[in-house]
């Protein structure tokens, strides 16, 4: 299970590129609204989620959770409780951790940066807390995956795929959607 979440103000390309490509390469995703099933994105788009945050489940079946910028939405991803225990969760259990845009500021007001590479939305790095933080649209250290803004949404998509389900699987895809042709 892949959990992308969506709260008020999320950027709609770094929430749905994610889901898209996840889904095609045959994960099973699901998208969890915080505060509800209709989230209204940053660009008016409203998405109804798959769950509400009261319906969670953390548990095994868990590989990852993806974190989408955008503004208010990153702020309320970081005061939801649901988004907390899920970093608590993965952190905790060696699962996989994705974030884009502001998102990746979320991760450094927990600690989880602390001594790795990560990248950002421009303005947010000193929101990076003990990370090096780098001007790259993707990267990768560990089990945290960072991505720079809706701009590299594409690239932090296929990145997903790529860990989760190999870069064959992220080639086949990106050639199917006619990506970098």
């Amino acid at each position: 299970m892949i959990y992308v979440f969506l709260a008020e103000g999320f950027e709609e390309i770094e929430a749905l590129t994610p889901v898209d490509c996840l889904r095609r390469a045959g994960k099973t995703v699901c998208t969890v609204g915080i505060g509800g099933t209709v989230i209204k994105g940053s660009h008016g788009v409203s998405v109804t989620a798959d769950i509400a945050d009261s319906a969670l489940v953390l548990d095994d079946s868990v590989e990852m959770i993806v974190l989408p910028g955008g503004m208010p939405g990153t702020i309320h991803l970081g005061e939801s409780a649901a988004v907390q225990d899920a970093l608590t969760y993965c952190a905790s259990h060696d699962k996989w951790i994705a974030a884009i845009c502001a998102a990746p500021s979320i991760l450094g007001a927990r600690g989880l940066l602390s001594d790795k590479t990560a990248t950002c939305y421009p303005g947010f790095e000193k929101q990076l807390v003990g990370c090096n933080a780098v001007a790259e649209p993707v990267c990768q250290d560990g089990r945290m995956i960072t991505g720079r803004g809706p701009g590299a949404a594409m690239d932090f998509s296929l990145k997903l795929v790529s860990v989760l389900c190999g870069a064959d699987t992220a080639c086949s895809i990106a050639e199917g959607m006619v990506y970098g042709k």
